[in-house]
């Protein structure tokens, strides 16, 4: 009867054995690749579109932000390197950037970004306070809540525009009747309100979306700790600011960061309520007037361009310090 002897064990250096990766383990591997392809072969078609959407007229843009291109022949320009940004010429800088009509427009921009954002987000996280209460007709209010974020911007502006006039808008009439004004204010027009009827107008429109964002999340909290809470006699007050609110900051941050670069890319309610007035002129209305009315491409695109640059380093700037602050939390 033949004895067989197993066959000796490989082994590496020092005499031991090899260390070979567990079956799960591979497992989660090849499932993992399986994912990520199919991923990939999901994204791919979705980046190729966005490529030939927003990539090459991008691309484009900041091409004749280089150039002295102008709608009157725009086949035919030559590269001026940076002077459209900013050059010193016979003892004066030029440019968009030495352009004080641009740092107005910047100061606009960042004005609007910050008090229609901060209104929102105060108006919002209220309505959404509101809207997550047991109440009788919740439903239908939910829905009227949303109205003025489903009417298109360009419709309520003009809808906003008429209800401002100041002969015949129902604004005037209603604070006169009030007794609030003596005569009728020319929202649109007066330096001193203009920007503020901008604000009112955007506030007005965009507040539903921060309160579904914050509602959304008010919805799936926890009811344990507030169960707690009201058992301990904790006052509601004191539960929104050191329960609620750390609970729901991470949605509410990125409602804010959405609404912020959709405020600093502003254009349309602008553009109609005031056209091309100076008191509420923002970065886009001003680039559309350099490209548009003053017809200089390479001007107007050099403007497009810094207005990208300053959204895209800002949105670099919350996925770094979101991933950042993830990555510690971890």
């Amino acid at each position: 009867m033949d004895h067989t002897t197993p066959a000796p064990a490989e082994t590496g250096a020092g005499g031991k054995s090899p260390a070979r990766p567990l079956p799960g383990k591979r497992q989660a591997s090849r499932v993992r690749r399986q994912r990520l392809r199919a991923a990939w072969l999901f994204l791919i078609p979705m980046l190729v579109v966005l490529a030939a959407v927003a990539g090459w007229p991008l691309m484009r843009t900041i091409w004749f932000s280089f150039t002295d291109a102008s709608f009157s022949n725009i086949s035919d320009y030559g590269l001026v390197g940076f002077e459209n940004y900013l050059v010193y010429d016979s003892g004066a800088w030029y440019g968009v950037l030495a352009d004080p009509a641009w740092w107005n427009a910047v100061w606009n921009t960042l004005f609007f970004t910050v008090v229609s954002v901060g209104l929102e987000t105060v108006f919002g996280l209220i309505i959404a306070l509101t809207l997550n209460a047991q109440f009788r007709g919740r439903g239908w209010v939910r829905a009227a809540t949303l109205i003025p974020w489903a009417v298109p911007t360009i419709v309520s502006a003009k809808m906003w525009g008429w209800m401002l006039h100041d002969q015949f808008g129902i604004v005037n009439e209603m604070l006169m009747g009030l007794g609030l004004i003596a005569e009728p204010l020319n929202w649109t027009a007066n330096a001193d309100l203009s920007m503020w009827a901008v604000i009112m107008v955007d506030v007005w429109k965009t507040t539903p979306f921060m309160a579904l964002l914050t509602l959304a999340a008010l919805q799936m909290l926890p009811s344990d700790c507030y169960e707690a809470a009201k058992v301990d006699g904790i006052h509601p007050v004191r539960v929104f600011f050191r329960v609620t609110l750390p609970l729901i900051l991470p949605a509410l941050m990125v409602a804010i960061i959405f609404r912020v670069l959709d405020a600093l890319r502003v254009f349309d309610v602008i553009y109609v309520l005031t056209s091309n007035s100076e008191d509420t002129m923002s970065m886009s209305v001003y680039a559309r007037q350099q490209l548009v009315e003053f017809q200089d491409v390479g001007y107007g695109s050099a403007a497009s361009t810094v207005l990208f640059l300053i959204i895209a380093l800002l949105t670099i700037s919350y996925l770094y310090l979101g991933r950042k602050q993830i990555g510690g939390d971890a």
